[in-house]
C-alpha cells in the first residue's frame, strides 16, 4: 500500500498575526452645549471631549452642574442647546452602551447580589445559565465570590456598591458615568472602592467620567481632571493627571501643584 505523499501547507503570516479587538471604549463630546432642566440652563457653552478608554473626573462645587453633566451623557436630560455626542451621533435617550452608576446603590432588595448583577443581561434577553456564569464571575471579580446567594440588606454599604459595579460593567458597556459613587462610604472603605474600581477598570477599555467632591480621589482614579465653575459655569480647564496610578505618589510635586490647583478653583 502506498502512503500518500505528506501535504504541506502555508500559512499566510498576516493570517499568524494576533488578533487585536479594538477598544470598546467610546468617544463622548460636547461642542457648544447648554444643558440643564425643564429649559432652564445649568450650564451654558460646554465644551469637552473624553477619548475612548479614559477616566476622565470631574470637580466642582455644589451646584455647578456635575451630576446634570452626568445625565445628559446618559441621555436621560436632553440639552438646551449645541451637541452632545458619541462617537459623532447626538445622545437622544439612554442606552445600555453607557452605564450609569449612583452614590445610592439601587440594589433591588427582594433580588439576591446575583440576580441583582444578572439583570441588565436579562433585560437583553440572555439566557439564564449564560447571565448566571457572567454574573458569578463579576461578583468574583469585585471580591464578593461565594456571596451571589445573599440578598441586599446582609451585606455591607462598601458591599453593596462592589455589587452596583458588577451590574454596571456585566453588559460590557463602553462608557461608564458614576455620580460620587463612594461618597456615603467611611473612608476606608471609600480607599479600597477606589482600588477596587482602578483594578477593575484596568483592561476593559471603557470610557469612564467620574464626578467627585473628592480631590484627592479625583487625583488618584483620573487620567484628567476636568474643573467646573459655579454659577452658570463652564469647564474652566481639563488637566493631565501626573502618572503612575500610585497613592504613594501623592507627596510628588507635580501631584502637589495639581492638587493646590483644584482646590484652588474649588476656592478652597
Amino acid at each position: 500500500m502506498t502512503t500518500p505523499p505528506e501535504v504541506t501547507t502555508t500559512t499566510p503570516e498576516s493570517a499568524l498575526a494576533p488578533v487585536i479587538a479594538p477598544p470598546r471604549g467610546t468617544r463622548l463630546t460636547l461642542r457648544d452645549a447648554s444643558i440643564g432642566r425643564e429649559g432652564t440652563a445649568v450650564i451654558d457653552g460646554l465644551g469637552l471631549d473624553v477619548a475612548p478608554g479614559e477616566i476622565l473626573t470631574v470637580v466642582g462645587p455644589s451646584g455647578c452642574g456635575k451630576s446634570t453633566l452626568l445625565r445628559t451623557l446618559a441621555g436621560l436630560l436632553p440639552p438646551l442647546g449645541g451637541e452632545v455626542a458619541q462617537d459623532g451621533e447626538p445622545i437622544t435617550a439612554p442606552h445600555a452602551e453607557r452605564a450609569l452608576i449612583f452614590q445610592d446603590d439601587a440594589l433591588l432588595p427582594w433580588r439576591t447580589l446575583r440576580a441583582n448583577v444578572e439583570l441588565p443581561l436579562a433585560i437583553t434577553g440572555l439566557r439564564r445559565t449564560e447571565r448566571r456564569a457572567l454574573a458569578d464571575e463579576w461578583l468574583e471579580r469585585v471580591g464578593l465570590g461565594g456571596h451571589g446567594a445573599r440578598l441586599p440588606h446582609r451585606v455591607s454599604g462598601g458591599q453593596r456598591q462592589r455589587v452596583q459595579l458588577a451590574r454596571a460593567l456585566v453588559g460590557e458597556p463602553r462608557a461608564v458615568l458614576m455620580d460620587e459613587p463612594f461618597g456615603a462610604l467611611d473612608a476606608q472603605t471609600r480607599a479600597g472602592m477606589q482600588q477596587l474600581l482602578a483594578d477593575v477598570l484596568r483592561g476593559t477599555g471603557a470610557t469612564v467620567v467620574f464626578v467627585t467632591h473628592d480631590v484627592d480621589e479625583a487625583l488618584f482614579l483620573g487620567d484628567r481632571v476636568a474643573l467646573l465653575g459655579a454659577g452658570p459655569g463652564r469647564v474652566l480647564r481639563v488637566l493631565d493627571v501626573p502618572r503612575p496610578r500610585d497613592r504613594t505618589s501623592h507627596g510628588d510635586p507635580a501631584t502637589v501643584e495639581l492638587r493646590r490647583t483644584v482646590l484652588t478653583s474649588l476656592g478652597t
